[in-house]
């Protein structure tokens, strides 16, 4: 089924300006959102869902409260949640593979509702901006495309992306929203940004900086976050780039250069360092085991044995 607006089928848009502009509505969604007040989210209950990732999960889990992601400046942050179950899925994507990475969002979702409890597939959108190499323009379009192709009739609810989300300062486009949390118990989806991003951050960097594809980090009913196993191979070459300046980071390993948050070339550095300490996967993933976190009792991520 295409997507419903106002519980209507909308064409799938050959821009996102005709989006909006077919559908005013969407912009006065966006700037409600621009204005909600930024949420300071505790850690202890925050399960954070970094570039390529994403997670779901339903109010009776115990150990997240809050899914929440932020550094996306070209990249976008897909929120699908079903309003009968209040299952939800937080995803970070950043074009590598929209189409295949669609479907299992939705899956994830629908796997956690009972499909005869009443409600409906809700999506909300956020991320890009008016960006010169339209890269966030291509992946809204192909984000809008991909949840048209799918079954389900799905209910486009927020659009905060790419034009909608762009702000001028001091003469440089840049995002209004950087980052969005969603509390799972009441759905209520809120700006923020995090500064905790565990378990295993730069683990979880170093899979997505060396190709890894779209993975799902949660069991939701074991309450288990679950990295890998990865596979890299060992690349002496990339200690290059920790001699060179900020700029030169920025130019050649960013979409946006001059729209990266601050702490954007130190999160690069500090993942090819963790590759050169650890060339090979094997040893961060022995005899090819996953890693897996659970939950403390105190809010703390901890490693979890392998079954």
């Amino acid at each position: 089924m295409p997507l419903l607006l106002q519980n209507r089928r909308i064409d799938r848009p050959s821009s996102t300006a005709e989006l909006f502009g077919k559908y005013p509505h969407l912009q006065e969604n966006a700037r409600a959102f621009h204005s909600k007040v930024h949420v300071d989210v505790d850690p202890k209950c925050l399960l954070y869902v970094q570039q390529r990732e994403f997670a779901a999960t339903n109010p009776a889990d115990n150990s997240v409260a809050v899914l929440g992601s932020d550094d996306a400046t070209t990249c976008h942050l897909v929120l699908v949640r079903h309003t009968g179950s209040g299952a939800v899925c937080l995803a970070h994507c950043d074009g590598s593979s929209t189409w295949s990475e669609v479907p299992l969002i939705v899956k994830a979702v629908t796997s956690l509702s009972n499909p005869t409890k009443e409600g409906r597939l809700e999506l909300h959108l956020f991320g890009g901006f008016d960006d010169e190499s339209k890269t966030s323009h291509k992946l809204s379009l192909s984000l809008l495309a991909a949840f048209h192709k799918q079954k389900e009739d799905i209910h486009l609810e927020t659009c905060c992306i790419t034009e909608m989300n762009d702000i001028l300062v001091d003469g440089t486009h840049r995002p209004v929203v950087y980052g969005i949390g969603v509390n799972v118990k009441t759905g209520e989806v809120f700006p923020s940004t995090f500064h905790h991003k565990g378990p295993a951050e730069e683990l979880r960097s170093a899979r997505t900086f060396t190709g890894g594809q779209m993975a799902d980090i949660y069991d939701s009913s074991k309450g288990l976050v679950k990295i890998g196993p990865c596979k890299w191979s060992p690349n002496l070459d990339i200690a290059f780039w920790l001699s060179q300046n900020d700029d030169t980071i920025l130019k050649y390993l960013s979409t946006s250069p001059l729209a990266e948050p601050p702490h954007f070339v130190q999160h690069i550095k500090s993942t090819i360092q963790f590759l050169l300490q650890h060339p090979s996967p094997e040893s961060v993933f022995p005899g090819g085991q996953p890693q897996l976190y659970r939950r403390t009792e105190q809010g703390e991520w901890e490693k979890a044995p392998s079954p």
